[in-house]
């Protein structure tokens, strides 16, 4: 059976994808960010044709269970726009969620991932098409490890890839002893995401050398102190050779920071961010980047 990324309107060709945000939201919803939800369907279509018309083929939504995907208005808004999207499941930290969700997902995990990447979320007839999960800073906590060691079952299971928010940047070493180390998960099919954030050279290149998926996202307010220096470490880690393990996103996690709001949201990864990194890489690996890239780290062959 050949690989295929599963969108949220069936499986495809992975050569489909064309230009990917391999790292964002069309929806999200969290206690953390009170009144900022991402919740407005017809916003989150008028995004969607915008980084259309920068020449953008598919968005990868990296919010998971129980944080306001939305799962049943994906499917019209992919349609609509022409733009594939991908579905995650998972579960982000603790701190997203009440502890009486958590407590009832105890003993049921594993089996809720692999529910939701081989059958459908919910009734919307949806199947994920990878793993989110998140890690701590500095370290992993006993949420981190017990939502990875699920991850890595369901992974075991379906061959879904694994994608880890990393708190601050940090962590990703930690993250890779737990899912490659203990739990036996291939580096490849691994994404780390927020590298940029902790902008540590060494660290990158020794998780880049681990095979994984480095994801790089930006820009925002929040994180704007190293957002500037994204640029510098893709063309390190492309010069070292790594320019194969390379992911870029746009991360939109609040409403202000859509450009339809007025914020840069998923266009200015084309518009600007591409541009950008042209000068620094060249078109051809940029391309890359952007197109093959995601399709290899993304795509399955389901068990």
């Amino acid at each position: 059976m050949s690989a295929v990324v599963r969108t949220v309107l069936g499986d495809v060709d992975p050569r489909l994808l064309g230009m990917c945000d391999a790292h964002d939201h069309l929806f999200l919803r969290s206690p953390r960010l009170p009144g900022q939800e991402l919740g407005d369907a017809s916003a989150a279509r008028a995004e969607l044709n915008t980084f259309r018309s920068v020449g953008g083929g598919s968005v990868v939504q990296w919010t998971p269970y129980g944080m306001g995907r939305r799962v049943a208005d994906l499917p019209l808004l992919s349609r609509s726009t022409g733009v594939h999207v991908v579905c995650a499941t998972g579960l982000h930290q603790a701190a997203h969620y009440s502890p009486e969700l958590l407590e009832g997902l105890r003993g049921k995990l594993a089996e809720v991932f692999v529910a939701e990447l081989t059958e459908s979320i919910g009734p919307s007839g949806v199947r994920a098409g990878f793993i989110k999960v998140a890690g701590g800073f500095h370290g992993l906590d006993a949420h981190a490890r017990w939502t990875m060691t699920a991850a890595a079952e369901a992974h075991g299971a379906t061959g879904a890839p694994i994608a880890v928010h990393l708190e601050l940047g940090t962590g990703a070493l930690d993250v890779l002893d737990l899912l490659c180390g203990k739990l036996g998960v291939e580096p490849h099919r691994v994404i780390l995401g927020h590298l940029n954030r902790s902008p540590d050279p060494v660290v990158q290149r020794q998780a880049a050398d681990t095979g994984a998926y480095l994801a790089f996202d930006g820009p925002s307010r929040a994180h704007h102190a190293t957002d500037w220096r994204m640029p510098d470490a893709v063309r390190t880690l492309a010069e070292a050779g790594f320019g194969d393990r390379l992911l870029l996103g746009g991360d939109t996690v609040v409403a202000d920071a859509r450009s339809v709001d007025g914020g840069p949201g998923m266009p200015y990864l084309l518009r600007r961010v591409r541009p950008r990194l042209a000068v620094e890489l060249g078109e051809e690996l940029v391309w890359r980047v952007f197109t093959e890239n995601p399709a290899r780290a993304f795509a399955v062959e389901w068990r």
